[in-house]
């Protein structure tokens, strides 16, 4: 369904979050392409459901598009299914921003609902384990301009070479496909 993010939005996932028949933890993905407003709806979400939030950021790089999902699943996934709080090192933005070094630990205390938000969070290998879907999506031109106003221009080759391998990769997966909720990030501020 396409809607836009408010209070009907909020209330219907969670109504969605809290009737999904899953054991233990309720993991709600918000996913979809860079830029497109996926942080500006995981925020309110959160608070909404009273969850804490894992960002996809502490983990991806500009090198490494799709190749940290297994730290991620033996980090964050993996504790939480058990009952655990999830124990990550996140990503160096600061130090290495070009590279995929890692810098401090963030410890996710275990709640009945966590929120994920980032690119890929609801790729096909971890659908087990969601109790929600959701795709937020904005034109291609607009997520671009978004990337280049919050990272500068310098970063504007780095933002089409990874918006292509974000086409490739959902092309393949078809993880708008598996959405409980399809969201216009276009009014998304930046």
């Amino acid at each position: 369904m396409m809607v836009g993010a408010n209070r009907a939005l909020l209330d219907a996932i969670c109504a969605q979050v809290l009737s999904a028949p899953v054991p233990g933890v309720r993991i709600v993905a918000v996913d979809g392409p860079s830029g497109s407003g996926k942080s500006t709806l995981a925020a309110p979400l959160a608070a909404h459901l009273d969850a804490p939030t894992i960002e996809i950021d502490d983990f991806v790089s500009w090198v490494d598009f799709a190749g940290w999902w297994p730290r991620f699943e033996e980090q964050v996934l993996q504790p939480l299914l058990r009952g655990q709080d999830a124990v990550y090192q996140r990503r160096d933005w600061t130090g290495d921003e070009f590279g995929a070094g890692l810098g401090e630990w963030r410890t996710v205390p275990w709640s009945p609902v966590v929120v994920v938000e980032g690119v890929t969070s609801t790729r096909a290998a971890g659908q087990a384990q969601l109790a929600c879907r959701i795709w937020v999506e904005a034109p291609a031109e607009e997520r671009l301009n978004r990337g280049v106003a919050r990272d500068g221009e310098g970063h504007r080759g780095l933002w089409e070479r990874w918006m292509r391998e974000e086409r490739k990769f959902f092309e393949q997966d078809q993880a708008r496909a598996r959405a409980d909720f399809v969201v216009s990030g276009v009014d998304a501020p930046n």
